[in-house]
């Protein structure tokens, strides 16, 4: 019976720990996470903190020094100009007052009496000038009266002098009293009283300060710092959102008025202050407060949108295994195929160079021939060294593998098509390397599909629509001259290593290099300043340029991710403007934002191939296809 027992427990242990190993060894259905493409606003903003101030504000101080006698207005007191907020003690000032008049009594009474010395000596002078006439006057007598006269002249003026500056003196005291009422400068609230009644003043150096009156609280004003960074978006009239911790549920708006030249520096930290006009209507703002602003560079109303995480998921070829669909015809096109897991997995081929474009100004040149690309014959776990590959060329970015110059020599491709000094075009750009294209090639009608030149008008109309007249008339007028420009550049090989096209040949430009310029993109001509017509450097900036990008997201249909090429615009960090998509999405098209695969595994790092900050893990997933041709060079100019 106890064995029984015993082969019963070991059986029930046994197939416990079976029923747990297959629970454990079991996987889950991948975790598809979406979120719906919606529309609405994209408000792109800058983020800083201020502080309210009001408008104007104007200090009051006095010109002499006392004792306060009175104060007529306090704290949030609202005060008319001219009328009467304080009075010091003018005990002092009277007594100066009655010394001054005294001292002009004086002046005025010297004054009178030199006046009838004068008038004396005046006589006598005539007397004498009488009696020397008749010879009964020695000469030196009629002298001596004659200084007499000319002594009490001078005199008199020294008097008037002193009499003028004794009413000077007397007027000074007067004023000193009428200074010792205080009145407003302005119609204003009162925000400061820096004295109390008794409080004795002094006047001897600065004057002391006494009320700070706000001259209108219904406008207002913030102070933002922005960095130095964001300073460059600041234009004069953008929208500003900001709240204040008093009222936190309630949005604040008011405008940029002015970005100030002056830099403040603060642990190496600078930024510059931007001045922020307010209306206050209701007095809810107070002064000294803190605003959080968000100043809003750009901002796109009722557009559809996708989130941006969307943009940042990119599936991996565990993640189409997980799903159990197969990746798109394009998936890993642009560089080199990875290593593949096992051995003798296919690894990608290289592609070929882009050819040379025809050199500008030369009708009858052409492009020369693209080289052929490496067809794909390596194995898939070779060494780097025997691939001709080192680190770099096998995890080249995007942009290192679209062309445009040799990344392995880090040499830069001769600009196709650009002018030198003297006007001459140069010859166009050579091919990349590492399956990217080459130079610039011209645009090429004939080799684009009906659906590529219906979205081609279809952009092309948008972005006439979205232009000013005068911008649509620059627009046509460069299109005018472009025409004698260069050619078509040839196509580069491909995977399977065929060689690229002929690039067509380009024609002469009828205008110099500097003629030109003035039209092309990117491009600075000697045009006239603005600063002699201007008034302020904030009206030598213009309209913020539009930014657009390229990107791509993956719908989720049918339980199977598809891939949407999106051209996109303003960003508000978390939701993206879509300007164009292809194929297009609609509202509440579901975009694939993550997908979570559990791999019933502890292992660790086991899901970080779906991790789009991390990536794909280097030397872990299948080879991927080879790069695509490179475009041919750009036609000369």
């Amino acid at each position: 019976m106890k064995k029984l027992l015993l082969i019963v427990f070991i059986l029930a242990v046994a197939g416990s720990a079976g029923g747990w190993y297959y629970m454990r060894k079991s996987t889950k259905e991948p975790e598809v996470r979406t979120a719906p493409v919606t529309r609405g606003d994209v408000v792109q903003a800058v983020q800083a903190t201020g502080t309210l101030e009001a408008v104007t504000t104007v200090q009051v101080g006095t010109q002499v020094g006392g004792i306060i006698q009175e104060l007529y207005a306090d704290f949030n007191s609202i005060v008319k100009k001219g009328q009467v907020i304080a009075r010091l003690d003018p005990t002092i000032l009277d007594t100066q007052i009655e010394q001054q008049r005294a001292n002009v009594t004086r002046s005025q009474a010297d004054l009178d009496r030199l006046k009838v010395t004068l008038a004396d000596a005046q006589q006598k002078l005539d007397r004498a000038k009488a009696l020397s006439a008749k010879q009964l006057l020695p000469q030196t007598e009629l002298e001596t009266a004659q200084v007499n006269v000319q002594s009490t002249l001078a005199q008199i003026k020294s008097s008037e002098a002193a009499l003028v500056q004794a009413q000077s003196q007397l007027h000074t005291a007067e004023v000193n009293r009428e200074h010792t009422v205080i009145t407003a400068p302005i119609d204003g609230i009162v925000i400061q009283r820096a004295v109390e009644p008794g409080q004795t003043v002094n006047a001897g150096m600065n004057a002391p300060l006494l009320f700070v009156l706000a001259a209108d609280l219904t406008k207002m004003q913030v102070n933002a710092n922005i960095d130095e960074a964001d300073v460059g978006s600041m234009r004069p009239g953008q929208r500003v959102t900001f709240r204040v911790d008093a009222f936190p549920n309630e949005t604040f708006v008011g405008a940029v008025q002015q970005v100030r030249l002056q830099p403040t520096t603060v642990q190496n930290v600078v930024t510059y202050q931007t001045v922020i006009d307010v209306p206050n209507p209701q007095y809810k703002l107070k002064p000294g407060m803190t605003a959080n602003v968000s100043i809003e560079v750009a901002r796109k109303s009722n557009v559809l949108r996708v989130p941006a995480a969307a943009t940042r998921f990119r599936p991996t070829a565990e993640t189409f295994a997980a799903l159990k669909q197969e990746p798109p015809p394009d998936f890993g096109r642009g560089g080199f195929g990875g290593r593949g897991r096992n051995a003798g997995g296919p690894g990608g081929g290289q592609g070929g160079f882009g050819g040379n474009g025809p050199t500008g100004g030369s009708p009858a040149a052409a492009a020369t021939t693209g080289t052929p690309g490496n067809a794909p014959s390596q194995t898939a776990n070779a060494a780097p060294a025997a691939q001709g590959q080192s680190q770099r060329q096998r995890n080249a970015s995007p942009s290192e593998a679209r062309g445009g110059g040799d990344r392995m020599t880090g040499a830069a491709p001769p600009a196709g098509g650009s002018a030198n000094a003297a006007g001459t075009p140069n010859a166009n750009g050579s091919g990349g390397f590492n399956g990217g294209g080459g130079g610039r090639g011209g645009f090429d009608p004939n080799n684009m599909t009906p659906e590529q030149r219906e979205e081609r008008r279809k952009r092309l109309e948008e972005r006439m629509a979205s232009m000013t007249p005068e911008e649509r008339a620059a627009f046509q007028e460069r299109m005018a001259q472009r025409g004698a420009q260069g050619g078509f550049g040839g196509r580069g090989g491909d995977p399977n290593g065929r060689t690229g096209a002929n690039g067509q040949g380009g024609q002469a430009p009828a205008q110099s290099a500097n003629a030109g310029a003035a039209n092309r993109p990117g491009r600075v001509a000697n045009t006239p300043s603005m600063a002699g017509t201007a008034t302020t450097i904030d009206s030598l900036f213009g309209a913020l340029p539009t930014v657009e990008t390229r990107g791509q997201a993956w719908l989720w249909e049918n339980k199977q991710l598809k891939q949407v090429r999106l051209r996109l615009g303003v960003t508000d960090g978390t939701n993206i403007e879509v300007l164009d998509a292809n194929p297009a999405l609609k509202d509440g098209d579901e975009i694939v934002t993550n997908v979570v695969i559990d791999t019933g595994t502890t292992t660790p790092g086991a899901n970080n191939a779906n991790n789009p900050l991390l990536g794909p893990q280097r030397g872990r997933g299948p080879g991927g296809p080879g790069g695509g041709g490179g475009g041919g060079g750009r036609g000369g100019r």
